[in-house]
């Protein structure tokens, strides 16, 4: 599968600009791109202001990402605030060419920025067959998680979006890694660059990380496009060879 990661500084609530910034990158990717992954609130930034920026699944940015993956004909996928019965969502939209969509509503909620306070977490892990691949979708926060990221669907990518902060950069490079460790998983984290509107600096480090924990792609700093192209026959083979799955823990998580 070949991927596109986009690493990019994003317009504070101004859904607009950031469809035009992205549309612009978007529309230089080569044709031969199955998935382009774009960050956690991308048509915002990572706001509290839920209310004034939500939008519904009917809505302009939902619209925006069926007619991109329609026209580049690949999936596309990133997180937006969707309001829906009357609850707001950090919701991680996954749309197919054909525009069909899934979604995985964040299940932990960062608590320290208040998301908790204005958000409403989700109940379900969400698996995407695509392209004969079990994609699993997950947010920010949801990198602390290994419980809820455990890889009993035996999923072949899972894939993070995120808002994570330059100061603690050290965790999102060290959990990705583990991740993809302990699940035998290719791991895809993409993150933001530049200074939001509550000072928080991002420095991006999307990456790319294999089953074994060894980088496809290093971490990233600069604004950009960056491709890569996954082997799954490769990871299987691997986990024939390295069975360690087979001997996870049997649990049940209580939402």
């Amino acid at each position: 599968m070949k991927i596109a990661l986009i690493q990019s500084d994003l317009y504070w609530e101004d859904a607009p600009k950031n469809k035009k910034n992205f549309e612009s990158v978007i529309n230089q990717i080569d044709s031969s791109t199955n998935l382009i992954v774009l960050p956690e609130m991308f048509s915002t930034g990572f706001t509290m202001n839920a209310s004034e920026v939500a939008e519904t699944m009917q809505g302009e940015t939902v619209l925006w990402m069926k007619s991109m993956a329609k026209q580049k004909n690949c999936a596309l996928t990133g997180s937006l605030i969707i309001i829906e019965n009357g609850n707001y969502y950090n919701r991680m939209l996954f749309v197919f060419p054909s525009g069909e969509m899934q979604y995985y509503d964040k299940r932990h909620l960062f608590s320290l920025a208040g998301e908790n306070q204005f958000y409403t977490s989700g109940t379900q892990k969400v698996i995407v067959d695509y392209m004969d691949w079990k994609i699993c979708l997950q947010i920010c926060y949801d990198l602390r998680f290994p419980v809820f990221a455990r890889n009993v669907e035996n999923y072949d990518l899972l894939l993070y979006v995120a808002n994570w902060p330059k100061v603690r950069t050290n965790a999102w490079d060290s959990l990705l890694k583990a991740r993809a460790i302990e699940n035998l998983s290719y791991v895809v984290g993409v993150n933001r660059i530049g200074l939001d509107a509550n000072n928080y600096e991002h420095i991006g480090h999307s990456q790319v990380v294999d089953f074994l924990g060894n980088y496809i792609l290093q971490p990233q700093e600069t604004a950009d496009v960056f491709v890569v192209e996954l082997d799954k026959n490769v990871m299987l083979e691997t986990r024939k060879k390295l069975d360690f799955l087979s001997d996870k823990d049997v649990f049940e998580i209580k939402i």
